[in-house]
């Protein structure tokens, strides 16, 4: 995972930054999305942006939150591997966090992710899903 994100970072000429990506439960992912979003529901993904704080000398970016098994379920109906969804996931949460909002951006977010995700740099990262385990 920090492979694909140093990699994204890097093709959007940000300078590398700290990160924390959380693999979670679908229930507990809920409770974080009625909680902060007040949606009392299942979602994929969810970015929390931390401010001004640093990690081993770098600015802290912020924090991603993914559910596993929604991703692998996600990535069946979509016809692609869970891997890709989890790059897909990745790099949503990551454009979240340096401020990008698909809600409002008439589309702008959703294609910037479908390009970058088309980077044979991004390709070529290792592996972000080594099992499909219990989150």
């Amino acid at each position: 995972m920090s492979a694909f994100c140093a990699r994204a970072l890097e093709a959007l000429g940000r300078p590398p930054c700290a990160l924390s990506v959380l693999l979670v439960s679908e229930r507990r992912i809920r409770e974080l999305n009625c909680r902060f979003r007040n949606r009392d529901c299942v979602t994929d993904v969810l970015s929390f942006s931390y401010g001004e704080e640093e990690e081993d000398g770098l600015p802290l970016l912020g924090e991603i939150v993914i559910a596993p098994r929604v991703a692998f379920r996600q990535a069946g109906r979509w016809q692609t591997t869970p891997e890709m969804e989890m790059r897909r996931l990745l790099l949503h949460g990551l454009l979240h966090l340096l401020g990008c909002e698909h809600e409002t951006d008439e589309g702008e977010m959703l294609r910037v992710q479908k390009r970058m995700l088309r980077r044979r740099a991004l390709a070529r990262s290792a592996p972000v899903v080594t099992s499909r385990g219990r989150p």
